[in-house]
C-alpha cells in the first residue's frame, strides 16, 4: 500500500506512507468522522524542510510507527545540520474519538545540536462524496482558527446548520505559533544519544461535543486491552499451515479496526478509506462470515440495520416499509438533503441478507430472545420482500432506481456495466438478480423451522409453501441450457441476461439449485474460464463483457470466492472448495501483510503475481471475513439450535496435517477441537473433540469425497 490507515470506532486517519496529509493530494488523505474531514493538512519540517523516509508499517490497524530523518543541510558552505543527524519517530493511535500523535526526536550527531521541528495542520471540513469527487452542492464556510486553551481551534459552519471544529493540542506548550498557516514549532538543543517527545492530540468537534484528552499512555494502554479482549474472545486457530494460520489473524485483526459502534452494539463497516459507515449488504455479509470467529458482530450488525430499517415511502430515498438500508452518511451533503444517503436504501439484497444472517445467528448462538426481539423487523422484511420487492408478482425479487441521485444497478455489483448481455447491451431495469433469487429462498427456507418453533405454524407454511414455488420458477426462468448455468439475471422483459458470471455460485449455499444443475455450477466456477489461479473470476473470459481489468465484468472479489465457497462446502463439493481456497491463498501472498483486498485485477496465474486493482480498498470487510470461511469449509460445520446439534464434516488442505480450533462460540459456550489427517483412504479425518460447552451434540459426518494429500 502506498498509504497508511489507522481506525478506532468512527474515527480514522488517512495519509502517506510518510504520515504526512499533503495539501490537495488527489488520493484525499486525512482525519474523517462522520464522513467530514477534520483534518485536510498534516505535514511534518525540520528546519523547514521535509524529513526523509526511513521505515513505515501498517501490519498493526491500530498504530502506525513511522521512522524519518533530516537531509543534509547547508548553507553558503556553512553546516546547518549533517545528514541523518535526527531520528524521528512518529507514533500515532486513536482512542475515543482523538488523534494521538507523539514525535520522539533523537540526535545522533556527536556533538550538541540545535533545530526547529515544525508541525503544520489544518482543515477544510470537505464532505466525504466531495472528496471523492462523486457529489458537489452548496456547502459552508470556515470561521476561522483561534487560540483557546493553549492550542489551536479551527471552526466550520456548516449549511446543515451543524457546527464543526477541529482541536488541536499539544505537549510540552513551549512553542511559537504562526496562526496564518497554523504552524506549531518547536526550538530543541538535543545532546548525543538524548530525545525529546512531544506529543500532538487532535479532536473533532460537532456542534461543541467532542472526545476529552487522555494521558496517551493510559489511552494506549486502554486500546491495546480492548485489542487483547477481543482476540480472547474470538476463535483462534493453530495448524500446521503457516500460511493459512497467517491469513487467518489478518483477517481477524482487520475486522477488529472495522468495528464501529453507532448505539446498538459493534458491526464491521464496509472498509477503509471511503466505507467507514453502517453499510447494508457488505455489514450483513461480513457479520455472516464472521459467525465462526465472534457472532456478537452479528447481533450488532442485526440491532443496527433494524434500527434504521424502512419506515415509510421516499422515492428520493429509494426508502419503502421495510427495506433495509443501504448506507448511511453524516456529511454536510447527506444532513442538508443534497444527497439520498440518510440512510439511502437503493439496494435489492440487504433485506433477504438481513433475514439469511438473522437465520443463521439464532443456530450458531441459539439466542431466541434476539429473534423474539427482531420479530417485527422481520415481519417487516419479508413483507417487503411480497409487496415490493415483487411489485410485478412474478414471483422475483427485482429492483430499479426511482431516486435521482441513487444508484441505479442494486446487486452487490453496482457498477453501471455490471449487467451485461450476450450482445453487449446492457440489462434493462427492474432487474431480477439471481444471487438474490436464491438469498429469498434461503431466508425463507431457514426462518421456516424457526417460525414453527415459536408456535408460528401458519407463518411457517406459508414461507416453506412460497420458497418452494420459487425454486420451481426459478429453474424455469434462470437456467441456461447451453452453458449448463444459471443466468446473471432476468431483465425488464423479463428475458435472461445471459452472462456467466460468479453470481451463480452464491445460490449454492441457499439449496434453491437441483443436485445436478448445482454439479454443473460447481464445476464451472473452478473451469478454466471462471478460475485464473488466483480465485474465481467475477465474469467468464468467454462472456462479452469480460475485461481482466474491470471493477465487477472480470475482476476477482475474495468475499464473492467466500460465498461460494460456503455453497460448495455445504454441497460437498470439496474438490472444488479445495482449489478456491489455495487460489485465494496464493494471492494473498502477493500482496503487503497476507491481507487480501476488496478486488485484484482477473489475470491468469501465469503471470506469476496478483494483479492489484487501483482503488481497491484496504482492509475492506468482507475480504478479511474470507479467511474465516475457509474455517467453516475445513470443518464442514452446520450448527442446529433447533436439535441442540453440529454438523462437521472436515477437511483439510493440501499438505496440512493438523487443525486446531478454541474458543470456538457456539450455543452456550464454546467448543475445542482438532482435525487431524490420518492417512487412511477409508476415514482420511480424525476429529478429537478436546471440550464442548457449546449444549449441542458433536455429529462427525462420514467423509465422501476424493482425498487430497
Amino acid at each position: 500500500m502506498d498509504y497508511r490507515i489507522i481506525k478506532e470506532n468512527d474515527l480514522f486517519l488517512y495519509s502517506d506512507k510518510d504520515g504526512d496529509i499533503p495539501q490537495g493530494h488527489p488520493s484525499g488523505f486525512g482525519l474523517y468522522t462522520k464522513d467530514t474531514r477534520f483534518l485536510s493538512r498534516l505535514e511534518i519540517a525540520i528546519n523547514g524542510q521535509k524529513p526523509v523516509l526511513l521505515s513505515s508499517a501498517a501490519d498493526a490497524n491500530y498504530i502506525s510507527v513511522i521512522r524519518l530523518t533530516n537531509p543534509h543541510m547547508e548553507q553558503n558552505g556553512e553546516l546547518i545540520l549533517w545528514r541523518e543527524s535526527v531520528e524521528i519517530e512518529r507514533t500515532r493511535f486513536i482512542y475515543e474519538g482523538g488523534l494521538y500523535e507523539t514525535f520522539r526526536l533523537t540526535s545522533y550527531y556527536p556533538k550538541p545540536i540545535e533545530f526547529d521541528f515544525s508541525v503544520l495542520a489544518d482543515a477544510d471540513f470537505a464532505d466525504m462524496f466531495t472528496v471523492r469527487g462523486f457529489q458537489h452542492g452548496e456547502t459552508g464556510h470556515k470561521t476561522g482558527t483561534q487560540r483557546q486553551n493553549g492550542g489551536l481551534t479551527i471552526g466550520y459552519a456548516g449549511v446543515d446548520h451543524v457546527a464543526r471544529e477541529t482541536r488541536i493540542a499539544w505537549q510540552p506548550q513551549e512553542s511559537f505559533i504562526d496562526e496564518t498557516t497554523n504552524t506549531v514549532g518547536f526550538r530543541l538543543r538535543l545532546d548525543h544519544r538524548e530525545s525529546r517527545e512531544i506529543t500532538f492530540f487532535v479532536a473533532p468537534f460537532v456542534n461543541g461535543e467532542g472526545p476529552r484528552f487522555y494521558d496517551p499512555q493510559v489511552a494506549m494502554a486502554k486500546l491495546e486491552a480492548s485489542y487483547a479482549g477481543w482476540n480472547a474472545g474470538s476463535t483462534a486457530v493453530r495448524s500446521d499451515n503457516a500460511a493459512f494460520d497467517k491469513l487467518f489473524h489478518r483477517g481477524v485483526q482487520d475486522l477488529r479496526v472495522l468495528l464501529t459502534d453507532v448505539g446498538y452494539g459493534s458491526f464491521p463497516v464496509a472498509g477503509l478509506p471511503w466505507y467507514s459507515v453502517p453499510f447494508g449488504r457488505d455489514s450483513l455479509i461480513a457479520a455472516l462470515q464472521m459467525l465462526s470467529l465472534n457472532p456478537q458482530a452479528a447481533k450488532g450488525t442485526l440491532l443496527t440495520m433494524a434500527a434504521y430499517q424502512g419506515q415509510k415511502e421516499d422515492p428520493w430515498q429509494d426508502e419503502t416499509p421495510g427495506k433495509i438500508m443501504h448506507e448511511i452518511r453524516y456529511g454536510e451533503l447527506a444532513g442538508a438533503g443534497m444527497v439520498p444517503f440518510a440512510p439511502y436504501y437503493g439496494t435489492i439484497d440487504a433485506t433477504p441478507l438481513f433475514l439469511m444472517l438473522a437465520a443463521e445467528y439464532y443456530h450458531w448462538t441459539n439466542d431466541l430472545a434476539l429473534i423474539e426481539q427482531l420479530m417485527p423487523n422481520l415481519e417487516a422484511a419479508l413483507t417487503w420482500i411480497e409487496r415490493y420487492g415483487d411489485r410485478d408478482g412474478d414471483g422475483f425479487v427485482e429492483y430499479f432506481q426511482e431516486s435521482s441521485k441513487g444508484i441505479a444497478n442494486q446487486g452487490w455489483k453496482d457498477s453501471a456495466d455490471s449487467v451485461v448481455h450476450r450482445s453487449g447491451d446492457y440489462g434493462q431495469a427492474p432487474i431480477a438478480l439471481v444471487e438474490v433469487q436464491g438469498y429469498v429462498y434461503q431466508a425463507k427456507t431457514r426462518l421456516a423451522p424457526i417460525f414453527r418453533m415459536l408456535g408460528r405454524i401458519v407463518d411457517a407454511d406459508r414461507l416453506e409453501q412460497e420458497a418452494a414455488v420459487l425454486r420451481e420458477r426459478f429453474e424455469q426462468s434462470f437456467w441456461m441450457e447451453d452453458e449448463q448455468y444459471y443466468a446473471i439475471a432476468l431483465d425488464r422483459d423479463k428475458q435472461q441476461v445471459q452472462s456467466v458470471t460468479s453470481n451463480t455460485g452464491h445460490i449454492l449455499m441457499s439449496g434453491i439449485a437441483s443436485t445436478e444443475r448445482a454439479r454443473s455450477v460447481a464445476s464451472r466456477l473452478v473451469a478454466e474460464d471462471m478460475f485464473g489461479g488466483y480465485g474465481i473470476r467475477t465474469m467468464s473470459t468467454g462472456s462479452s463483457g469480460y475485461n481482466p481489468m474491470s471493477y465487477h465484468n472480470g475482476s476477482v472479489w475474495p468475499h464473492d470466492n467466500s460465498l461460494c465457497l460456503l455453497g460448495l462446502s455445504l454441497g460437498g463439493f470439496e474438490t472444488e472448495a479445495l482449489k478456491v481456497m489455495q487460489g485465494l491463498m496464493k494471492a494473498a501472498d502477493g500482496f503487503e501483510y497476507a491481507r487480501l483486498p476488496e478486488l485484484y485485477c482477473g489475470y491468469s496465474d501465469e503471470l506469476g503475481h496478483p494483479v492489484p486493482y487501483p482503488v481497491a480498498c484496504s482492509p475492506q470487510a468482507w475480504a478479511a471475513g474470507t479467511p474465516l470461511t475457509f474455517l467453516q469449509t475445513m470443518l464442514g460445520i452446520r450448527p442446529n439450535a433447533l436439535n441442540a446439534t453440529i454438523e462437521l464434516r472436515p477437511l483439510l488442505l493440501p499438505g496440512m496435517n493438523e487443525l486446531e480450533v478454541t474458543n470456538l462460540r457456539i450455543g452456550q459456550g464454546t467448543l475445542h477441537l482438532r482435525v487431524s489427517r490420518t492417512g487412511d483412504v477409508a476415514a482420511p479425518y480424525q476429529v478429537d473433540i478436546l471440550e464442548n460447552h457449546t449444549g449441542y451434540q458433536v455429529l462427525i459426518q462420514p467423509f465422501e469425497g476424493d482425498v487430497v494429500k
